[in-house]
């Protein structure tokens, strides 16, 4: 793997060291909401192929209730997300990208952070959307488990193609048919989160570290090795590791995972499971090596040249914040509109720049390269075809999965 060592600071990092200045750990803590509340999934979907165009055919028969389009007499759309997940300008008081859409189109953004958790937000609005009525909403950033399960639900409507041409050319071909929505009939990416293997160069103090195994079998990093208390990334880093994909495994395969787990947890070998405190501990050196998910890693490289990354050969999790339109939204076509315009390679290059996730929007490299070279070189980022091989996606659990998995995975964490 190519070592990505910056000796400057990018436009993004220094983005990204503003974000922390100024608003401690926000970007952190809203990652660690987003992967760690994921409770209650859907059962698993089939396999879309791709068509002829190479966009995977769309699988589902359920679909959302289309509402009345006021797009053509309304020229607003409002749109809902996390925090610190939109590029920002220096006065921290406009969204370039945003304003530069409603200076196209015509159409304004209503834009709100107001999603700090799965949870909390599916119960905000599944009031509303039980009862078929709008919420307020015509664009939504949901976790592939959640976008899920309101696809399965019927709460969220089926997208019209026609308004989407740059999302149906552009998306990454590792985001094309997820389980839980094959053909992308109702959501499309809005970024992707990577799960790799983190570690401090200088903590390591010459212990090489290659695979996963290292990580629980190397006596040399005794009580020195962190795990995350997200079960899909530490169980799915653990199952590839033992040659099994996270896509297709089974209960059988689970418990084997877990049980290698539990054996480095008795030994001592791992110091403890966390959320993104992880980042503290790897900086500081207690520990060595970490399972760790690559936007921080990217925030933590521009700090300090001790942090570095490592795709595994056996490879590595990820996962999606994905775009839904809830039912009953006023303004499909001008969300569909919005989606659109992300997949375009300028705007998606100026939000990659600033936020540092996994890019979903293929072609988008040399537009990043203007803004920052370093940044469009760095895989974790812009996955070259390598990296992006090496991806899995965690299946999707039934609700008897989802129960007897937590609890297992709660046990051994000790959560």
């Amino acid at each position: 793997m190519e070592q990505y060592e910056p000796d400057r600071l990018s436009p993004a990092q220094v983005a990204a060291m503003r974000r922390s200045l100024t608003n401690g750990r926000a970007a952190l803590t809203r990652r660690s909401l987003l992967r760690a509340s994921a409770g209650g999934a859907l059962a698993a979907g089939g396999i879309g192929t791709l068509s002829a165009c190479g966009i995977p055919a769309a699988g589902r028969s359920q679909g959302g209730v289309s509402a009345e389009d006021h797009s053509a007499k309304e020229k607003t759309v409002s749109f809902s997300n996390w925090t610190e997940y939109m590029d920002v300008d220096d006065s921290g008081k406009h969204h370039p990208t945003l304003e530069e859409f409603t200076k196209r189109t015509g159409v304004k953004v209503k834009y709100t952070e107001d999603i700090n958790d799965n949870n909390e937000f599916f119960g905000k609005i599944k009031p509303q959307l039980a009862a078929g009525q709008d919420t307020g909403r015509d664009l939504i950033v949901l976790t592939d488990w959640l976008a899920g399960r309101l696809i399965r639900l019927g709460w969220v409507q089926k997208l019209d193609p026609s308004n989407l041409p740059h999302a149906y050319a552009n998306l990454s071909a590792q985001f094309r048919s997820p389980d839980w929505d094959p053909g992308r009939a109702y959501s499309y990416v809005w970024q992707g989160i990577s799960t790799v293997i983190a570690y401090n160069k200088k903590a390591l103090d010459g212990v090489e570290v290659t695979s996963l195994s290292d990580l629980l079998d190397n006596p040399k990093l005794k009580g020195r090795v962190g795990f995350l208390s997200e079960m899909r990334d530490s169980v799915g880093m653990t199952l590839l590791d033992m040659g099994k994909d996270p896509a297709h495994f089974t209960a059988d395969d689970y418990d084997a995972a877990i049980a290698r787990l539990q054996k480095a947890v008795d030994k001592g070998q791992i110091r403890r499971f966390t959320g993104n405190d992880y980042t503290s501990d790897l900086t500081s050196g207690d520990f060595a090596a970490c399972v760790a998910w690559a936007g921080d890693v990217v925030q933590l490289k521009a700090d300090s040249p001790d942090i570095d990354f490592l795709i595994p050969d056996s490879g590595y999790v990820t996962s999606t914040d994905n775009l839904l339109i809830p039912n009953k939204a006023r303004h499909k076509t001008n969300a569909e509109r919005l989606i659109d315009y992300y997949y375009e390679p300028k705007p998606a290059a100026e939000l990659a720049a600033y936020i540092n996730y996994v890019c979903p929007v293929d072609g988008v490299k040399a537009e990043l390269a203007k803004i920052d070279e370093d940044a469009a070189n760095n895989p974790l980022i812009i996955p070259d075809k390598a990296m992006a091989a090496k991806s899995h996606a965690f299946r999707s659990l039934s609700s008897k999965e989802e129960t007897e998995f937590e609890e297992k995975f709660a046990k051994l964490t000790g959560a």
